[in-house]
């Protein structure tokens, strides 16, 4: 019960890694703010640290990971594409990564309920994206 908690919290916490580093390369283009581009990359380099400490906690249990669903990738792509066609505003950007930090947060949590067995080093890299997600929802609202 252990290893199979831990291996699907490290899956879902993959997916979501790989869904924000997403949606910031997607809003990257559009930011007219200095501030807010050095924000957004920083943010893409913390997920890019939790991405290696990720991939190398599933190697351990011979897991390749998970990619976001498609489905939900495909409605944040529409989402944020058609937001920026009608206002390509910083403050728009800041509300939808807000809004993507914010989603991912409630199912990080979710996740971690719902894989209680999961091992410690499991549960620590998900507090840690959950944690870099609440300090991006946080440093977006000067943007809003």
């Amino acid at each position: 019960m252990i290893e199979q908690d831990t291996i699907k919290l490290l899956r879902e916490c993959d997916a979501g890694v790989k869904m924000g580093v997403s949606a910031i390369d997607e809003v990257l283009d559009y930011v007219h703010d200095e501030n807010l581009k050095n924000t957004l990359n920083y943010s893409m380099g913390e997920n890019a640290k939790l991405e290696r400490d990720l991939q190398l906690a599933l190697a351990d249990y011979h897991d390749e990971g998970k990619d976001p669903n498609p489905i939900a990738k495909g409605m944040s792509w529409v989402k944020t594409n058609m937001k920026l066609k009608m206002d390509e505003s910083d403050s728009t950007i800041a509300e939808l990564i807000t809004d993507g930090c914010n989603m991912g947060i409630k199912s990080l949590n979710r996740y971690l309920n719902q894989y209680k067995a999961a091992d410690e080093r499991s549960k620590s890299l998900a507090g840690r994206l959950i944690s870099t997600e609440e300090k991006l929802s946080f440093d977006m609202r000067q943007f809003l």
